[in-house]
């Protein structure tokens, strides 16, 4: 019992199986006292390493982090942010990774990990050295930033590097977040003249292009910027998987680390009530909203009695296309065409109100921001069912594949 607990609490967290043999399991009484865990203590980086690391960063033209979720665990994203600034560095993000740097701030690249070559990929593409904080290949695998697998790759992190033919690296630091990177930091050279402004600046006029976009049904950029709009920095949010968490991990800015959720490796859908539940009761004093696309949220529907039950009020937005639509999305770009990815829905309105629930219907762009502050103040669970144009995914496909490199 004690390891299964050990392992999940230690790096990198995660779930543990416990299997009892049924003459253990139908042991009632036993006198056996728990142990006592003892906090374990992440070692102080090698010497050697640091002085390696920092010669690479000093001599480095145009570097580049990527910061990935093991930052987060850790609670040492001050420490990055600190890091970026003393070197002049820019930092992209993978999905889970998200808040890692605020979006605000000058040196952030936004997200990486569409799977496509968006303008955060010219940064990579322009790198001849990739920082890679905290990052877990299954964040966003090599093969899609290192094609050309000629870049110089540092690993740092508190867990040796896990590597494949894309990402063998050059070198590493392991250790405490906070040390590592308090001593490159110091050790290394502050780099100017570097070209992410206009990287910067061409990733933020692309994102922010149909804030406030008029049409209906609504475009994903308008969900989005109204969404954050309505939410403050700390509040959280968690998303689904489909069409909407493409759109959400590449545009949803976040402020904070760990306030917007995704579920990223295996992405297993209807993850965004349930997950809601946990957030809630977890930070009770914290806005929170689910983020869902139709098909995700129909599949974990129940856990709304659970929420009330338990009394968790948070939103769940509803992304309505009728259809599996990243699946739609994969399949017009590789086929050309659809096959069965459309189905009906229920009244989501009738459908929450069922359970004791809120619900409202979106029935123009301008309606959306008003609803979410309106179901925002409420101390119950409620269901916005907003109407979503998903025509956006391949205009985008098509866009990113016509993008001009800024830099």
């Amino acid at each position: 019992m004690r390891k299964a607990f050990k392992i999940a609490q230690s790096a990198k967290q995660g779930a543990a199986f416990i299997d009892f043999p049924e003459n253990i399991a139908r042991i009632e009484d036993i006198d056996i006292k728990p142990i006592t865990p003892r906090p374990v203590t992440t070692p102080y980086p090698a010497e050697v390493r640091l002085a390696a690391v920092a010669k690479m960063i000093s001599e480095a033209q145009f570097p580049l982090i990527l910061a990935g979720n093991g930052l987060l665990r850790a609670g040492c994203c001050d420490a990055l942010v600190d890091f970026a600034e003393k070197l002049n560095i820019p930092v992209a993000t993978t999905f889970m990774a998200k808040g890692a740097i605020p979006a605000s701030h000058p040196l952030s690249l936004g997200t990486v990990g569409l799977q496509a070559h968006d303008y955060v990929s010219c940064g990579f593409d322009r790198a001849d050295l990739v920082i890679c904080i905290g990052y877990d290949l299954v964040e966003y695998p090599p093969k899609l930033w290192h094609q050309t697998g000629d870049r110089k790759i540092v690993h740092i992190d508190t867990l040796p590097a896990e590597v494949d033919s894309f990402y063998e690296i050059t070198d590493g630091v392991l250790g405490d977040f906070r040390v590592s990177l308090s001593e490159l930091a110091r050790r290394s050279a502050h780099h100017r003249g570097h070209l992410h402004e206009k990287l910067r600046t061409a990733i933020l006029r692309e994102l922010h292009d149909n804030d406030d976009d008029a049409g209906f049904p609504i475009k994903p950029q308008r969900i989005i910027a109204d969404l954050r709009r309505a939410l403050a920095p700390e509040d959280i949010v968690i998303c689904d998987v489909g069409a909407h968490k493409m759109w959400m991990a590449r545009m949803f800015p976040c402020e904070k680390p760990n306030t917007c959720i995704i579920s990223n490796g295996f992405a297993s859908m209807g993850i965004a009530v349930p997950g809601a539940v946990a957030a809630k009761l977890n930070f009770p004093g914290r806005k929170v909203v689910a983020v869902t696309g139709d098909a995700g949220f129909l599949m974990n529907s129940q856990e709304i009695e659970t929420a009330l039950r338990v009394q968790t009020p948070f939103v769940i937005l509803i992304w309505n296309d009728a259809s599996y639509g990243l699946i739609e999305w994969k399949q017009q770009n590789q086929f050309g065409r659809t096959s069965n990815v459309k189905f009906n829905n229920p009244d989501f309105v009738k459908y929450a109100e069922s359970f004791g629930a809120a619900g409202y219907r979106v029935t123009c762009a301008e309606d959306l921001l008003p609803t979410l502050n309106k179901a925002l103040q409420q101390n119950i669970v409620t269901i916005i069912d907003c109407p979503v144009d998903y025509r956006e995914n391949l205009k985008l496909t098509a866009k990113l594949g016509e993008m001009v490199c800024p830099i």
